[in-house]
């Protein structure tokens, strides 16, 4: 005997779907805002992301078709749409100390990004989305009148919830995360769904609607906050932290593992990888005089050429406005007046750069991942031809010790583009990748190093003893195959499974 089903609105049925497809996308590019600060947003984490919502969805699809058919009634649908709207709602609460428990051991060993972050996405956000996904299917169950009418059904409540998704992915990304953050953003998504449940469940349910929203007053909670903390921000791009401890401020974004800035009062030399690149000028065998860094962060690297090579013109370029922002409020990026900064891509900005630099600094990477694209022939060819004759490029590349896979793969890459290429392990978990658009002997490049006195002596005397030739490893890589996310987890995991840690001896730079 066919169930009962009570008439709905078709209209109404519309505005539910679009509502879910908000919710669902929504739900989404939060969950990778809120994994961010804890496990970075490397591919493997949008993969993770990506295909658990995916497959909640599909879930969800099955079973809202199989309890349509069952309990075709509005009211079973709208307890749905709310039941979604509570989990949305409670995830940015729950999220933080989940996360925290999460990662305990991730400040000391940079792994378990790809478990840790499937495993939060799949707890977190995998049970809303189910709900969700419901929905479609059994609004089509209740907007059936007639067989004939089917598929014209069936295809304007998918396209709506497709256009739904569409709203959700673009609103939450570009306007509503930017504006108000991510914890109102989940916040006012679930007061939508509530909304939308309430059309089905009566006007009483407008209470829970209203219960929400008025959780947007609540200030969104510390990520990851410990003592000491100047500044936590979430830009268009990453989570960006800024503190300051035993009299040094520092850097950190995403994952809030890797250091990517340093500023000390009085100090330019860190200790830190920041000081390598001041090894490369006297190499040049002639005068600094203009300088990329495409990577500029807070602007340590900057700052400190400012002090060394004072008459150098420096364009550092950086994604991130609100990097540059932070720097300039507490990591002194101002106090360099030779230094220019940009606020775009690293690659796009050298296509259309003048070019003639001296040097080109990259260390535009997230460790541990390096972007594919600043690794590949194509890139170190336009590079190449940025250079100035005589001119050098330096990469930071991540290494794990007795491990430099993925340096060898980029002085590999750099090789088939630059006739000379040297690397120098200059940190245990950072090496430095050079390469010279004019070769030159290695006992050149010793007696340049060497002929360097005052502060930078004894880190040019390091590089002078441990500068190496770099080792071929397979083919260069192109656009269209670059590994690197693959190489690198598997350097990291095989570290770890060692038992390694991320101890670090800062170089003879470092303060005292």
């Amino acid at each position: 005997m066919e169930a009962t089903r009570t008439a709905v609105p078709l209209g109404r049925l519309t505005a539910l779907v679009f509502a879910a497809g908000v919710g669902a996308l929504a739900t989404e590019i939060a969950a990778s805002r809120l994994l961010a600060p804890y496990f970075g947003n490397s591919t493997v984490v949008w993969a993770n992301v990506i295909g658990l919502v995916l497959a909640s969805l599909s879930l969800g699809y099955w079973l809202g078709g199989k309890l349509a058919d069952r309990r075709p009634d509005p009211r079973v649908l709208g307890g749905v749409v709310a039941g979604s709207a509570v989990l949305v709602a409670l995830t940015p609460f729950v999220a933080r100390p989940f996360l925290d428990l999460t990662v305990e051991g991730l400040d000391e060993v940079s792994t378990g990004a790809a478990i840790g972050s499937f495993f939060g996405v799949l707890i977190l956000f995998a049970p809303p989305v189910v709900l969700l996904g419901m929905v479609a299917p059994f609004a089509i169950r209740l907007g059936l009148e007639r067989i004939e009418s089917a598929g014209a059904v069936a295809g304007r409540l998918y396209a709506v919830s497709t256009i739904g998704s569409l709203v959700g992915t673009f609103l939450s990304a570009l306007v509503a995360i930017p504006l108000i953050g991510t914890q109102r953003t989940l916040l006012a998504s679930a007061a939508l769904l509530a909304l939308a449940g309430a059309s089905l469940l009566g006007v009483r349910w407008l209470a829970l609607a209203a219960a929400l929203a008025a959780l947007l007053v609540l200030p969104p909670g510390a990520v990851k906050a410990g003592e000491g903390v100047l500044l936590e921000d979430e830009s268009l791009y990453q989570f960006v932290q800024v503190t300051e401890r035993s009299g040094a401020r520092r850097l950190y974004l995403d994952e809030g593992v890797a250091v990517h800035s340093v500023w000390r009062p009085g100090e330019v030399l860190t200790g830190g990888v920041w000081d390598t690149f001041l090894v490369l000028p006297p190499l040049l065998g002639r005068p600094l005089e203009k300088v990329a860094i495409l990577g500029n962060a807070g602007g340590t690297t900057a700052r400190a050429m400012g002090v060394y090579y004072p008459d150098a013109e420096i364009d550092g370029v950086e994604l991130d406005p609100a990097v540059t922002d932070a720097g300039r409020r507490y990591l002194g990026l101002g106090d360099n007046p030779r230094l220019t900064v940009h606020t775009a891509d690293a690659r796009p900005f050298l296509r259309r750069s003048a070019g003639g630099y001296d040097l080109i600094v990259v260390d535009a990477y997230r460790p541990p991942y390096v972007p594919f694209y600043l690794a590949t022939r194509e890139f170190f060819e336009l590079v190449r031809k940025r250079l100035a004759p005589g001119g050098i490029v330096a990469l930071n590349v991540a290494s794990v010790p007795g491990d430099t896979r993925l340096a060898r793969a980029i002085a590999t890459t750099l090789a088939a583009e630059l006739p000379s290429v040297w690397t120098w392990q200059a940190l245990r978990f950072n090496q430095i990748v050079i390469a010279l658009e004019r070769p030159l002997p290695k006992r050149e490049l010793v007696r340049r190093l060497r002929a360097v006195t005052g502060d930078l002596a004894p880190l040019t005397r390091l590089a002078a003893r441990d500068l190496q030739p770099g080792q071929s490893s397979g083919d260069p890589w192109t656009d269209d195959h670059a590994p690197v996310e693959w190489i690198t987890d598997r350097m990291i995991v095989e570290y770890a499974a060692e038992g390694g840690r991320l101890d670090e001896t800062p170089l003879p730079t470092a303060p005292r």
